[in-house]
């Protein structure tokens, strides 16, 4: 099978419709700034977080293979991720939360390749390669915590969401690639950080899929772990923010024990968060995750659940007692008493079938039209249908060639001709066919003879409901890609000389041909042409340093009266105290 992504043991079993949202690595595209950037980053942050990261975090840097040197190559991290059961592939920032979730169910974590600027250096609100790489890949390595990463993928994927969650995806993905373009205008952040703002504060009741987003911020993304005195760092998010790893642990922010309320608290990814939650241990992550399952439509199934389904407005997938399970977009749900499914129908295109697998003859070119059945138990007869042995059906007189009728207790009934039954493996009834067939409610009619044959699926009871397809390869493009795309940063003639000092610097330091003569005259260009450039100033003091040149105190009178820029001034000292210690 040709892809346009390596394939490896872990890549390989991913569903082709998730093939879509894979992007080649721009490798090519990285400029020797953002090099620069990502060097100084993670030599920041591995001096920072020995201290105060979970102790997964320096070892899982060393066993994924990430370098504080260079940006890593996909092709490189999926050598070393395979070994630990996962893989890496690069995607285009943000993608829709049901396929992210899918994706960990699979052990894929997907990799937003763009690189923040200079100006974002110790913060984006963009997902970027400095966040998925260096945060996410070395917790995994911690084998605990990779369970309930992929058990939240498993879980998540299913989450159902609401008709607005498309839409606030769709702006927080805009608002974080302009915030990131440094072309951006102020005006179009502005208009985008309302939209995302006016979102937030009329979403209405929070999806499953809403809650669960929040239950990742705050401990996949956010999380920290220990006790509330000395809280250690294990989120990607503030594993990769040289800024928030910091602010983190000072007292302003509220520390909170992990439960399951922290999925009924929103977030702002445009800003630093004001209260962080605590997990004692990532066993305990996965029995609070468990704890929130219990309560989704996907365990619970019911009415509640189908009207879940129907006001999501999405695919989804509705599995009956029998195991039988529909998936389409449902558009209707009759209810009787006691809060119980009477009828359900999906519009368009539907597929049946049985653990997780296609049933042959009833997929969506069969239903392309739609379906629907009664659910529930016969009037008067307290063996469900399910239940009945062939010599039950016979003397209730469901059996082939029979005309019948079906009386449900809801008051669904269902007239006609049984020509066929299907029986799953164990031979329990999953479907009866029927030919000339009626089904009313009441004065309704749901089900005309001449739309053909009737396909009725049984069950007493629905017992899971949940997003997507039962079997992933009934329907194709299930998942949209958003169309508006990461921008592409066009670099001016001043930038592109800028950054052949950043090559020259960087070929100085990794081949040792560092000299006096070399750094003076660098420091002379960027004196002359570059003076608010402070990142290069600090490689070449780092040089100067190594090497005992008299340059050095010049340079380093430069940064100081740089220092005085207060967007500079942490992060100078910072590199000081780093780059020359």
């Amino acid at each position: 099978m040709k892809t346009h992504f390596e394939l490896n043991k872990v890549t390989k079993k991913l569903p082709k419709h998730l093939h879509k949202f894979i992007v080649k690595q721009p490798y090519e595209e990285y400029s020797s700034q953002n090099q620069a950037v990502w060097r100084y980053v993670m030599k920041m942050n591995v001096d920072y977080l020995s201290k105060v990261a979970h102790k997964s975090y320096l070892k899982g840097l060393e066993k994924t293979g990430i370098s504080i040197e260079n940006i890593p190559h996909m092709e490189g991290m999926n050598r070393i991720l395979k070994e630990i059961g996962w893989a890496a592939v690069s995607v285009d920032g943000f993608i829709p939360p049901n396929a992210f979730m899918e994706f960990q169910a699979y052990n894929v974590l997907v990799i937003a390749s763009d690189m923040r600027t200079i100006n974002h250096i110790a913060y984006t609100p963009a997902p970027d390669i400095i966040h998925e790489a260096a945060g996410h890949a070395p917790i995994i390595a911690n084998p605990e915590y990779a369970e309930y990463l992929r058990r939240f993928g498993e879980i998540g994927s299913k989450a159902i969401s609401s008709a607005k969650d498309y839409e606030m995806y769709e702006a927080i993905r805009l608002l974080s690639i302009l915030k990131e373009d440094p072309n951006s205008s102020e005006k179009e952040i502005e208009d985008a950080q309302e939209k995302v703002e006016w979102l937030q504060n009329n979403m209405g009741e929070l999806s499953e899929m809403a809650q669960i987003r929040n239950l990742h911020w705050w401990t996949v993304e956010y999380g920290l772990i220990g006790t509330i005195e000395n809280p250690k760092i294990y989120g990607a998010g503030l594993l990769s923010s040289i800024g928030e790893s910091a602010w983190c642990m000072q007292e302003e922010v509220q520390k909170l024990l992990y439960s399951i309320d922290a999925a009924t608290i929103n977030f702002d990814i445009t800003k630093p968060q004001p209260q962080l939650f605590v997990t004692p241990d990532f066993a305990y992550l996965s029995l609070v995750l468990d704890e929130f399952a219990n309560t989704m439509a996907l365990r619970t199934g019911g009415l509640n659940g189908v009207k879940k389904l129907i006001n999501s407005e999405n695919l989804g997938t509705v599995e009956l007692s029998t195991g039988i399970q529909i998936s389409g977009v449902f558009t209707k749900v009759i209810q009787y008493k006691n809060n119980k499914v009477a009828y359900l129908q999906t519009t368009g295109a539907t597929a049946l079938a049985n653990r997780d697998k296609e049933l042959i003859g009833h997929g969506i070119t069969t239903h392309a039209s739609g379906f629907g059945s009664p659910v529930g138990k016969l009037k008067g007869i307290n063996l469900p249908i399910e239940d009945m042995s062939p010599r039950d059906l016979k003397a209730y007189g469901i059996y082939e060639g029979e005309f019948m009728t079906l009386e449900f207790e809801s008051g669904v009934a269902v007239k006609g001709k049984a020509i066929t039954g299907t029986r799953d493996l164990r031979g329990k009834i999953l479907i009866i066919s029927l030919d000339e067939c009626t089904v009313t409610y009441k004065d309704e009619i749901l089900f005309h003879p001449e739309w053909g044959i009737y396909d009725m699926a049984i069950g007493k009871e629905v017992i899971s409901v949940y997003a997507g397809a039962a079997d992933v390869a009934s329907f194709a493009d299930t998942s949209k890609v958003s169309k508006v795309k990461t921008h592409k940063i066009s670099y001016s003639d001043s930038e592109k000389e800028l950054y052949s000092l950043y090559d020259e610097v960087k070929l100085i330091r990794t081949r040792n041909l560092a000299s006096e003569e070399k750094i003076t005259t660098i420091f002379n260009q960027l004196k002359a042409k570059f003076a608010n450039d402070w990142l290069l100033l600090l490689e070449l003091c780092e040089l100067a340093q190594k090497n005992n040149f008299s340059i050095q105190t010049t340079i380093l009178e430069k940064l100081n009266q740089l220092k005085c820029n207060k967007s500079y001034t942490k992060l100078i000292e910072n590199g000081l105290n780093l780059y020359l210690n």
